[in-house]
């Protein structure tokens, strides 16, 4: 029995979308998408449904999930991994409602999530995990206030990050991800906004380090998500040739064109951005500090990647269970105000997707005949009706591999 979906509109994620379009899936797979008086006939045992939009699923290219209550890094300390996994698993199912149907989660418990979500027995998206991002001994990987050998044996039993410094460190950090299974790997190239001591600006891992990292991935067909803020970190990132910039905070021309030049992709966040400067009662005082100094740049980061063409997939940097999850759609409302049209901001959800894992990227993101059958409806044409980006009550159904979750 086929599902076959009759849309008003069917947005395929790369490509001009087609009036009156039908999706058919079966067997997990896309085995039509076009215009609906092209499509094959329909059998009586089909199981028929008709929606204003269909869209494929949507990607969150950076996202955490980690289980965490309050957004400070010191949380860590006395979280439970127990309890962090039960809210980890809420925090899944919201996303999927949510509509996005694929993550690549760049640190956090996800990696071993994965395989749950895989077998079944747990409601999320597919989930592309990291496992635990590189980071240099006090750099934005690390919890500064605590003790140091505390720190070491805290990041590995949460599983967040791996303090590593100098090349045979990094190669060995990089292959213990390697060894769990880590379809990526995550590193910290500059400070960051949730870790207290580091700058945003400075540059962490030296260009021997990032390049001996970027290489080990490589060899096996991993790519290279380097966490950047500083236009330092950034340009060292991208000597070493990693395959993604996340955050970008003060990206300029110059980093721009190097990154169309060597086909880098951008995963800016501004979604937690926002969302951050809004909830100052409860972040460090060093926190909200940095995230005001680094968002007005960031703004302009965006505005200044697109002018330029640079590759771009959303992602929001969730990362506080119970508060965030769920409403991650709204990043591309980000980039629409930032000069996308709504076409480009729609691919970069869904289309653009995959490609930031190289070659590990899966065939989905986009409604093609032999694609993987995740997609999803909307109660309005989203080209129409900007209102439903962050609303996961607008997304009114969500299929993976042809399953129906939602």
């Amino acid at each position: 029995m086929a599902t076959r979906i009759v849309a008003d509109v069917l947005i395929p994620g790369r490509g001009e979308p087609i009036e009156h379009g039908t999706v058919v899936m079966e067997h997990g797979g896309i085995t039509y998408a076009g215009s609906t008086d092209a499509a094959p006939a329909t059998s009586s045992d089909d199981d028929v449904m008709e929606t204003p939009a269909v869209l494929p699923g949507l990607w969150d290219c950076h996202t955490h999930f980690v289980g965490m209550s309050l957004p400070n890094l010191e949380a860590l300390a006395t979280m439970d991994i127990v309890g962090a996994a039960a809210r980890a698993v809420e925090d899944a199912g919201k996303v999927l409602d949510g509509g996005i149907t694929s993550v690549r989660d760049v640190g956090g418990i996800g990696l071993r999530l994965a395989p749950v979500v895989a077998e079944g027995r747990m409601r999320g998206p597919h989930i592309y995990g990291a496992g635990r991002i590189l980071s240099t001994t006090g750099g934005h990987g690390d919890i500064h206030s605590l003790p140091l050998d505390f720190a070491h044996e805290l990041t590995c039993n949460a599983g967040f990050s791996i303090l590593c410094d100098g090349v045979p460190e990094v190669l060995k950090a990089v292959r213990t991800n390697l060894r769990a299974n880590a379809k990526l790997i995550k590193i910290c190239a500059s400070g960051g906004v949730m870790s207290e001591i580091d700058h945003p600006m400075h540059q962490q891992f030296s260009d021997e380090e990032l390049a001996a990292i970027v290489a080990e991935a490589a060899r096996a067909e991993r790519i290279v998500a380097a966490h950047c803020h500083g236009k330092a970190g950034i340009m060292a990132a991208l000597r070493a040739g990693v395959h993604s910039i996340e955050h970008g905070s003060f990206l300029d021309e110059e980093a721009a064109d190097l990154m169309v030049e060597q086909g880098t992709w951008l995963v800016p966040t501004r979604y937690v951005n926002e969302a951050l400067l809004q909830q100052a009662e409860n972040l460090p005082a060093y926190v909200y500090e940095k995230g005001q100094m680094v968002s007005g740049a960031h703004e302009q980061a965006m505005k200044i990647a697109i002018a330029k063409g640079v590759k771009i997939a959303t992602g929001c940097d969730i990362f506080v269970s119970g508060q965030m999850y769920g409403t991650g759609t709204l990043e591309v409302m980000h980039l629409i105000n930032a000069g996308m049209t709504d076409l480009e901001a729609i691919e970069a959800a869904t289309a653009n997707g995959p490609e930031t894992l190289g070659p590990q990227a899966p065939h989905t993101g986009q409604l093609r005949e032999g694609y993987h059958a995740d997609v999803i409806t909307m109660d309005v044409n989203p080209l129409d009706d900007r209102t439903v980006w962050g609303d996961p009550d607008r997304v009114s159904g969500v299929w993976q591999l042809g399953r129906r979750a939602k």
